[in-house]
């Protein structure tokens, strides 16, 4: 399995371009990799890569991983420079972006559904003082929180919607602290060893619940939106050019509490070795997916 990463990306970009340009279009043979990207998020790497080794072992194709930021991952789709992205969040995280490249793009299978964003805060934290997120307006708990919730990276969609969450909320003290999300990680993990206060945007799936106890805020006022879908995305004529690729990806779907044990299980030995684990202990469900190919 190749992987490729996010200035790999970009060159791809751009020599698609000059080849444009001159004339020349790359043919997609049948033989050639089929790409599926997605950006460094746990839930979006475990399903990727378990998709890329049944696609090798299954239907016998050479697979590339690209990882790249969320907003070149949409463009390189729609110009063809990845094959399939396993990881649109709809109706509201991804919003704008689906919107751009709806027309532009094959829409494959559900992967997941009840998928949640939200802010959390570990459980000794007392819900009698902090079980909302309009708490978080109280001026003694926004003294234990340094006024700072921890996020992720700027151009996730849980960002984007976390910054209206402020100004829904009212929260002019605080502070969105951008960072990643190892960085977001570490920083619940050493808040919670001390047992000190933190509040963190999330989503689950993720392995962090399993991980740690957390508990999500309520959200009165929606601002972080209900439960979604994660669907997967094909590049302009991948159902034409790569059938049975595309037939497994509009089958792959996964229960949330077996896509969080695997992604637990990815961080705690490594990633190979929880894909095929899963495989390993999911026989019927992955049959399923390849029923009639």
């Amino acid at each position: 399995m190749i992987q490729l990463n996010k200035r790999q990306l970009l060159a791809a970009g751009a020599g698609l371009a000059a080849g444009l340009a001159t004339g020349f279009r790359p043919a997609r043979a049948q033989d050639k990799a089929i790409k599926l990207g997605f950006a460094p998020w746990a839930d979006a790497e475990f399903i990727t890569r378990l998709a890329a080794r049944l696609i090798e072992e299954r239907l016998e194709m050479k697979v590339e991983l690209v990882q790249t930021d969320v907003a070149p991952l949409y463009q390189g789709l729609t110009r063809g420079d990845v094959d399939a992205m396993l990881m649109c969040w709809l109706p509201q995280t991804h919003a704008d972006y689906f919107k751009r490249v709806e027309k532009k793009v094959e829409r494959l299978g559900t992967l997941y559904t009840g998928a949640k964003l939200g802010w959390v805060v570990p459980k000794y934290v007392p819900e009698s003082e902090l079980a909302s997120i309009e708490d978080l307006a109280k001026p003694a708990v926004r003294e234990k929180l340094n006024g700072r919730i921890q996020g992720i990276e700027p151009g996730a969609g849980l960002t984007r919607l976390s910054q209206q969450a402020l100004k829904i909320y009212g929260l002019k003290d605080y502070t969105l602290q951008e960072s990643s999300e190892a960085a977001m990680l570490s920083m619940v993990n050493r808040q919670m060893r001390g047992e000190d206060w933190i509040v963190a945007t999330a989503w689950s799936p993720h392995w962090m619940f399993g991980k740690y106890e957390l508990r999500y805020l309520n959200d009165p006022k929606n601002a972080l939106g209900a439960a979604e879908e994660v669907i997967a995305l094909g590049r302009p004529g991948l159902k034409q050019d790569h059938p049975k690729v595309a037939a497994f990806l509009s089958k792959l779907n996964l229960p949330l509490n077996e896509l969080e044990v695997g992604m637990l299980a990815a961080q705690e030995d490594s990633q190979d070795a929880a894909v095929a684990h899963y495989v390993e202990n999911h026989g019927d469900r992955v049959d399923g997916w390849f029923a009639g190919s």
